[in-house]
């Protein structure tokens, strides 16, 4: 026989064997194995979500429950009962704002030392227990101390979370899922007060009121999520345990499939701490732009969820009455927040999408400082939750986006948050009571926040179209191959 006709016959084998073995399933067409790897990305999509999301919405609900309850405890006698004064009140949430805001970027700069896994846990534990204490304060002193303490542990958390999900999810998946657990933030502020009211009842049993029971209780419910979330919680998609080896090794090569558009995960996943990838973070022009945004944002969201109770209650409810009233506008925000998280997502946008939500919020507001008219104000307060909750998942997912190299992202989703939680100090002193039951002052201050904000939204969309523009036009070609967010094959998310 030739060597052509032995040729031609090892093809025919070679070909019958081929066709044999796709019609037995050992081998795919390129068709199929996009069928199959579509349905293995849905099981480690639906295993992430189930599992992850869950842990981050409880642990978030608590760290808002914790922090917004002092809220609730004051109209319960907390100011009356150990003695002190508006101004005093104030000055105890001003240093949690200070103690938060100190402990966000040193607490994300040692999360991949310490791994999410027992870090954000611990933090939760200790911060239960600090929320615990304050059931037992007697003075001003005590006030401060227990507030300070709670700020120090809680400010590492939300950081941790979205760096810990930037390393977990797709730059395009990542707002949808920073939506489903921040809802748990409106829902807080939904359920806190009902249970807060609930909570109430206990008022005077064991010789402790009613405010003293609301931070125990929800401080021990705190300190046992914290615990069951050390047994439940994984590092990263490789330590997964709910993950069969199929699922895992898939889950492991869909993220590094990402290598030229999100910076290199093999990269991050062996990278040394640089000074100078934090020098990357804090001089960047899209943190301190997208962190003054956010920082109206909060301004209004803090001043929101501390003093809505108080506002409701001025407009003539009872305290009762003004915890179950205050439900509703948390409720329709949840909605709010989902749908928006979704559409920034689908359409892989941030900026634009904050272009669109933040003017519900600034109308909302708007109308509020100038109508006397208490069902009106009720109704605005639905636009301001609906603008300002929906503005965050956007914005926490952007500089995740646009940030890659994992130091340089650890610092800019801590920065972000650092600036942005000084308004905290703006919510504390600009809804003294004196003011209400308008409070003309403290919504116009906000209105102006949030009127900033959307200009500097739209000055960073536009940043971000320039740096595409730029990397198109070859002006940072002199980066390629670094693999971080200087490679002209990395585009901004705009």
């Amino acid at each position: 026989m030739s060597e052509k006709e032995e040729s031609d016959l090892r093809a025919s084998r070679g070909g019958a064997d081929e066709l044999e073995s796709v019609e037995k399933g050992e081998l795919s067409s390129p068709e199929e194995q996009d069928v199959v790897d579509k349905k293995l990305e849905r099981r480690v999509l639906w295993k992430l979500d189930t599992r992850i999301l869950p842990i981050l919405a409880v642990l978030f609900l608590c760290s808002f429950f914790d922090r917004t309850n002092v809220g609730n405890a004051r109209l319960y006698g907390l100011e009356d009962e150990i003695g002190i004064s508006d101004h005093q009140y104030d000055v105890g949430l001003a240093v949690f704002y200070a103690t938060y805001i100190f402990g966000e970027i040193p607490s994300n700069l040692i999360l991949k030392k310490v791994t999410p896994s027992i870090w954000l846990p611990c933090l939760a534990f200790f911060w239960g227990i600090i929320a615990m204490s304050t059931g037992f304060i007697k003075t001003f002193a005590h006030f401060v101390a227990v507030r300070a303490l709670l700020g120090l542990c809680e400010g590492g958390l939300l950081p941790g979370m979205i760096l810990y999900l930037s390393s977990t999810y797709r730059r395009s998946e990542l707002a949808i899922r920073i939506g489903i657990f921040y809802t748990s933030a409106s829902l807080s502020g939904a359920f806190s007060g009902l249970l807060a009211r609930a909570i109430s009842e206990l008022g005077g049993k064991g010789g402790l009121s009613s405010w003293r029971w609301i931070f125990i209780i929800f401080g021990l419910f705190t300190t046992t999520v914290g615990f069951t979330t050390f047994w439940l919680l994984p590092n990263n998609v490789a330590s997964a345990r709910f993950f069969t080896p199929e699922e895992r090794e898939y889950a492991v090569q869909r993220l590094r499939a990402q290598t030229t558009n999100s910076g290199g995960r093999e990269q991050e996943e062996t990278e040394r701490f640089a000074w100078s990838e934090v020098a990357r973070g804090v001089f960047n022009w899209q943190t301190w732009l997208s962190a003054s945004a956010y920082f109206g944002i909060l301004s209004g969201l803090y001043s929101f969820g501390l003093f809505l109770p108080t506002i409701i209650k001025d407009l003539g409810y009872t305290a009762n009455e003004a915890q179950l009233w205050s439900v509703i506008p948390y409720a329709v925000a949840v909605v709010a927040t989902l749908c928006t998280a979704y559409l920034s997502d689908h359409f892989h946008v941030r900026g634009i999408i904050m272009l669109c939500s933040l003017p519900i919020a600034i109308i909302g507001y708007a109308v509020i400082a100038n109508t006397p008219y208490a069902n009106v104000k009720y109704g605005m307060t639905f636009l301001m939750a609906t603008g300002l909750y929906s503005s965050v998942p956007p914005v926490l997912g952007w500089l995740s986006n646009n940030s890659a190299g994992h130091y340089k992202r650890a610092t800019t989703s801590a920065l972000q948050l650092a600036i942005a939680n000084a308004g905290g100090f703006v919510a504390v002193f600009i809804y003294p009571k004196k003011q209400g039951p308008q409070y003309h002052k403290g919504h116009t201050i906000v209105l102006s926040l949030l009127t900033a904000g959307w200009f500097l939204v739209l000055a960073n969309v536009l940043y971000c179209w320039k740096v595409n523009r730029d990397k198109a036009r070859g002006k940072y070609d002199k980066y390629a191959g670094y693999r971080d967010d200087r490679d002209p094959t990395f585009k901004m998310v705009l």
